[in-house]
């Protein structure tokens, strides 16, 4: 009778298991494709995109948006160069002051613990508004028009030193510590030997966040670059585009309809440009992803 109930129990979590996984792979299935659609229209051909509008099978193709935006392709390939040079110097520089200062604040220890968190929380409650921003910025640190405005500002996140203090205190036991004091190894040999090997998992979460916003970025480039050898990817891209529409919405304000502006692929552009920008972060992520699933559940469960 017991072997029955348990038999029964088994095929219950088997079956569960099952509709967890249908469950999960529609939900998959459902995230790919809208990527999948937008990488279909960017190969569309604009004209069959205004008359018949977005299909998954166009009818016909085109290579004219990807041409149009690599017409540039001195500017296009710079600006990826700049893009990659702020997003790993960036990354990195954030991934220093992030772990050092969350591993201070998260040791129980510290006797200035309380008041540095308490400088990391302010930030998440108060801003100094964009003036205040621009004119520390722009005027203090005189940074414009400098790589530097693109990195220093989004090298340190409190919400991001916080997810990593908890992380700290839930992954690396006092006792680990304790050892290392009693061994003789300073607070830095400790860091450096014992809580960043440890720390792997939640140091790629940090890291691939930070590697999102870096390469996201272009409200910054915006606000502090006037020099076109500057212009990371994004706002490169950003600005093919504005000028797409602005091309566009003159024309037809002023009836003008030349050839340039009636093969104008302002539709398929946009598409081109989404996957262009995509395209390296998704790239990137299969080499996080073990990592980062880890430092997503890694404490989040203790025995």
């Amino acid at each position: 009778m017991k072997r029955q109930k348990k038999r029964h129990y088994l095929d219950i979590s088997e079956g569960t298991n099952v509709l967890f996984n249908i469950i999960l792979i529609i939900l998959s299935i459902l995230a790919v494709v809208p990527f999948i659609f937008v990488v279909i229209i960017s190969f569309s051909d604009e004209a069959s995109i205004v008359s018949k509008g977005y299909s998954f099978v166009p009818e016909r193709w085109s290579l004219y948006a990807y041409k149009y935006i690599l017409e540039n392709g001195a500017d296009i390939l710079h600006s990826y160069g700049i893009s990659l040079i702020i997003t790993i110097v960036g990354t990195l520089i954030g991934l220093a002051l992030i772990a050092t200062y969350a591993y201070v604040i998260s040791r129980s220890t510290y006797p200035y613990k309380n008041f540095f968190t308490i400088v990391a929380l302010i930030p998440m409650l108060f801003s100094g508004g964009l003036v205040g921003n621009y004119l520390v910025v722009a005027r203090l640190l005189n940074l414009k028009n400098s790589i530097w405005v693109l990195i220093l500002p989004l090298a340190m996140s409190p919400f991001y030193v916080f997810v990593l203090k908890s992380f700290y205190r839930t992954s690396i036991p006092d006792a680990i510590i304790e050892s290392a004091r009693i061994d003789g190894a300073s607070e830095l040999r400790t860091f450096l030997s014992i809580v960043l090997p440890i720390s792997k998992a939640g140091l790629a979460t940090i890291g691939l966040f930070l590697t999102l916003g870096y390469w996201n970025d272009w409200y910054n480039a915006m606000l502090y670059i006037d020099e076109q050898a500057l212009i990371p990817i994004q706002y490169m891209l950003i600005r093919i585009e504005n000028n797409i529409n602005f091309l566009s919405q003159l024309s037809s304000q002023q009836g003008i309809v030349s050839e340039v502006t009636r093969n104008l692929p302002s539709e398929t552009v946009r598409m081109a440009i989404v996957v262009l920008t995509v395209t390296p972060i998704a790239c990137v992520y299969p080499f996080f992803q073990k990592y980062f699933v880890g430092g997503l559940t890694l404490g989040a469960v203790k025995e």
